[in-house]
């Protein structure tokens, strides 16, 4: 069984570090120094207080790994699109691709209901992951531990398991069966789930207003959780998230204030968006927030607090772009 993992970064370096405990043939994609560290010193993960080197083939050059099982896309959402050409060697004609990323998948919507067949400018620009990745390859799944990138090729993860997976049919299909074998043979918790789309907008409904909010405080999520301001505003967001999730056919199955406690008790971490704002990256503000005031306007629902912290974490991305470092 091949496994590619296409951006072993912080999620993707602890998956093929976890999925080589699988008896599975993982390879990572990667690039600069983190790819260079890694080949040296293998996948340095850090976890439970220790710390082991996992080595795995790491390329920069999909072309060298040729036709895989499955690929996961463990990619931050925004640099999605810009690769998808380059992942063409890595797919035959059994391949499935995972979509591991934040944020809504590009298939998201080839299910039946309104919106079917749609492409959204924010996470896939004229629809180029649907058309050269296909809806029939994908399978979801949503990512929920938190880890982090501390040093080249050295990955620490902070907390959790849980990576649930599903077709976007909600079919329990062998390919789905398979993955979920390998993930928990690597020490993975991958749960099957009949509504894998619920479960994404139920991320999606965190990280809209986590994220930028972090990166415009500085805060990590357990106080942007816990701080009465801050929390009205992420319920606020959430609460428009909920509407147009309504609209689209989505059910959330947990609450939005049990949803706030468990971020707040992940503990002090650092959002991805203020991991990436503090290393000076590109940050993944369309994905992760301006998706959601796209759905607003093609729905028809208002996303008012949506649109004030979308545009100061846009100005906050700009700025960042702009200041030499």
């Amino acid at each position: 069984m091949k496994v590619c993992i296409f951006g072993a970064g912080a999620i993707g370096g602890y998956l093929g570090a976890q999925l080589a405990q699988s008896g599975a043939e993982v390879s990572l994609m990667a690039r600069g120094a983190h790819l260079a560290a890694m080949r040296a010193n293998g996948v340095r993960l850090q976890m439970d207080g220790t710390e082991r080197a996992v080595h795995l083939p790491c390329t920069d050059d999909p072309r060298e790994l040729g036709e895989q099982d499955y690929v996961i896309i463990a990619l931050k959402a925004h640099t999605i699109s810009a690769a998808t050409e380059s992942m063409l060697p890595l797919l035959g004609p059994q391949t499935s691709v995972v979509t591991a990323s934040n944020g809504l998948p590009y298939w998201y919507f080839c299910s039946d209901g309104p919106l079917q067949g749609a492409t959204l400018e924010t996470i896939d620009a004229g629809g180029k992951q649907w058309r050269l990745l296909g809806p029939q390859r994908a399978i979801g799944c949503v990512v929920f531990p938190a880890t982090e990138v501390v040093a080249p090729g050295v990955i620490r993860h902070e907390h959790g398991h849980k990576f649930p997976i599903g077709e976007p049919s909600g079919r329990r299909t062998a390919r789905v069966e398979r993955l979920h074998e390998i993930m928990g043979a690597g020490g993975l918790e991958a749960p099957i789930r009949e509504d894998i789309r619920d479960e994404i907008w139920l991320k999606l409904c965190g990280n809209l207003c986590f994220n930028p909010i972090s990166a415009l405080t500085h805060a990590t999520v357990d106080l942007v959780a816990t701080d009465p301001g801050t929390r009205a505003i992420c319920r606020e967001m959430m609460l428009e998230a909920k509407a147009i999730g309504e609209r689209i056919g989505v059910r959330l199955r947990v609450e939005l204030d049990k949803r706030i406690d468990g971020a707040a008790a992940v503990g002090a971490h650092k959002m991805s968006m203020l991991q990436d704002l503090e290393r000076h990256r590109s940050m993944e503000v369309e994905p992760l927030v301006g998706v959601v005031q796209e759905l607003g306007r093609l729905t028809g629902i208002p996303t008012p607090t949506t649109d004030v912290v979308l545009a100061l974490i846009r100005q906050r991305a700009l700025v960042a772009r702009q200041t030499p470092h």
